[in-house]
């Protein structure tokens, strides 16, 4: 698995809860039309201009409140990784199940803003801004985490090893 990512910037503050990112009339939508609904209040429009590749930058408590399934979202508008100066910790775990990186860097919000583009390699834990060159540190991802990445999440990491069985589509 390539560990490295590079692609466009989107910035959001401090503090952003997964009730921001994923409203509660969204959950009762399948998985497609809910990810329509990401920062809903926060950013509206920003799912119109969202891209594959993109990686959303964060503030401080980034996911904090309650456990919804944010990262599903994030990786079905094709979001490549979430890098924040700090994550709420189910949160994090959450974005990490459903193979989406996700890597703390302190200093990462004042480093970047919208449509900049960052270098990212998360098993290494460094970013850079490719556009004004700026060259920031986070930590390196544990091999377990990019185990569970490079398997697309924790349940094909455990299928993959014979834990589980995944349903297949007809």
């Amino acid at each position: 698995m390539d560990t490295r990512i590079t692609g466009r910037v989107w910035v959001v503050g401090d503090s952003v809860t997964t009730d921001a990112m994923y409203p509660a009339f969204a959950m009762k939508l399948p998985v497609p039309e809910a990810a329509r609904h990401v920062f809903y209040e926060l950013r509206p429009g920003w799912t119109d201009q969202v891209a594959p590749g993109d990686i959303v930058v964060a503030g401080r408590n980034f996911g904090l409140g309650s456990s919804r399934p944010v990262a599903a979202l994030f990786r079905e508008l094709g979001v490549a990784a979430l890098v924040a100066e700090e994550f709420n910790s189910l949160f994090l775990r959450n974005a990490i199940n459903h193979g989406l990186p996700a890597l703390a860097v302190p200093g990462v919000t004042a480093a970047f803003a919208d449509g900049d583009t960052m270098s990212l390699d998360f098993a290494a834990g460094r970013v850079e801004n490719t556009t004004t060159g700026a060259r920031l540190e986070g930590g390196a991802l544990p091999t377990m985490v990019l185990d569970i990445l490079a398997a697309g999440g924790i349940l094909p990491k455990l299928a993959r090893e014979g834990y589980v069985t995944l349903p297949t589509t007809p």
